[in-house]
């Protein structure tokens, strides 16, 4: 049961970190700031975001669940960059489309990516599965990254 619930907490604040974003970027991509962006040729439909943000979040928190569990000593400096990475990636929204900011967000997601790359080598020390699991996620923010990075350029 102590399982259980450790996994449900994992899964839970992983999609939090998503409910923080969604509550600048609903509202933002209907707005005439971002309408008007010129985005990149690669820039997906609006509604593939969300679909793949949900997906990403729950690998993460079983990811993160299957580090907490196991008895290893690099548990807890796993946990922490993870919470790092996941506060990054929770600010990441706020920046770019509450502040409009999107030479800032650029810095912040860079810093995730990195985030991400460290936490995957630390996970993989414990959890090969666990470190898996986050490379959806790598690529997705990536991509992310490429996407930023044109907006800006673009704009």
């Amino acid at each position: 049961m102590k399982d259980f619930l450790k996994l449900i907490f994992s899964v839970g604040v992983s999609l939090g970190a998503g409910v923080v974003g969604s509550l600048f970027t609903a509202p933002a991509v209907q707005s005439s700031w971002y309408l008007e962006l010129v985005k990149p040729a690669l820039n997906p439909p609006a509604w593939i975001f969300g679909p793949v943000w949900i997906t990403l979040y729950f690998l993460m928190g079983i990811s993160l669940w299957l580090i907490w569990k196991s008895d290893s000593k690099e548990k807890g400096r796993a946990v922490w960059l993870f919470a790092i990475q996941l506060a990054l990636n929770a600010v990441w929204s706020p920046i770019f489309f509450g502040a409009q900011s999107i030479g800032n967000a650029l810095a912040v997601i860079v810093l995730l990516w990195a985030g991400i790359v460290l936490t995957i080598l630390v996970f993989k020390k414990i959890s090969k599965v666990a470190a898996w699991l986050l490379v959806p996620y790598i690529l997705w923010v990536s991509f992310a990254v490429y996407l930023n990075y044109s907006i800006w350029v673009l704009n």
